[in-house]
């Protein structure tokens, strides 16, 4: 059974404008957005193991805990270094919860933006990387060290979809599910030739099709996701939609609400 982090959404809230989806006139539904986490805790937790690292009052974004960090072998971590001044403040409050629970931690050099499993994604025998809107190359360079493993670096070209788990997910080893008109001409020929894959259209790709949760044979997505949905049910996976309207206000849905510690 996989072993996932959450960060209960005590303190989220949207307090700040650091992407495209955020407005101050247009914040969350704390309630909802409380009740649409605990339907995805559920979910997951029927599917993994869940470990809940506890939220700080001063960090609302710490319920997107796929930025935490990527792993990088048994017990070992590599430390986000977020991009944004708003939210590096996570970071010790990331790596006390990995410390203590007997985790070796690495970090980036401070100048060296990476923004963990937001950005760089297990695909198979290799991982696959987004660079340009939150994580750099070279953290790309710094974590193919650590994995010991290739990492294909992906350019993200949209405002919208700014760290890689909002514009694909990894269905299995040989098939990824994208939205293409997020990555430069390169970085889909990338995809196309070292992937099986299926494609996510526009409209369901600005309601984070691509940010779904992927646990064996079931597949958590948004609500709203009907095409690939009926897609991906026809090639045998189990699909529960999950509401994230809320979260979606801040740039996050399914995805961005899970990291993997062990598949």
């Amino acid at each position: 059974m996989a072993r996932v982090l959450m960060c209960p959404p005590d303190h989220y809230d949207l307090r700040y404008e650091i992407n495209a989806w955020m407005h101050l006139e247009n914040k969350p539904d704390l309630p909802l957005a409380v009740q649409q986490w605990q339907r995805l805790y559920e979910q997951v937790q029927r599917l993994a193991q869940v470990e809940l690292v506890s939220p700080a009052p001063e960090c609302p974004d710490m319920v997107f805990t796929a930025n935490a960090g990527l792993i990088v072998g048994e017990k070992r971590v590599l430390l986000s270094r977020f991009r944004h001044p708003e939210r590096q403040p996570e970071e010790p409050h990331f790596r006390r919860w990995f410390e203590e629970h007997g985790y070796t931690v690495y970090t980036m050099p401070e100048d060296c933006p990476f923004e963990g499993e937001g950005d760089i994604l297990w695909a198979g025998e290799r991982y696959l990387a987004g660079y340009r809107k939150r994580t750099e190359m070279c953290a790309h360079r710094i974590a193919a060290e650590y994995l010991q493993h290739e990492v294909l670096s992906l350019e993200l070209v949209d405002d919208r979809w700014y760290h890689l788990d909002t514009a694909l997910f990894v269905l299995d080893e040989h098939t990824v599910v994208y939205y293409p008109g997020a990555f430069d001409p390169y970085a889909r020929r990338v995809i196309e030739e070292h992937y099986n894959t299926l494609y996510v259209i526009q409209e369901e790709a600005l309601r984070f099709a691509c940010n779904s949760v992927v646990l064996g044979n079931t597949v958590l997505m948004p609500e709203g996701c009907w095409l690939l949905k009926s897609l991906l049910e026809r090639k045998g996976y189990e699909v529960i939609p999950v509401p994230m309207t809320e979260f979606i206000k801040s740039g996050g849905a399914c995805k961005c609400l899970v990291m993997f510690l062990e598949r």
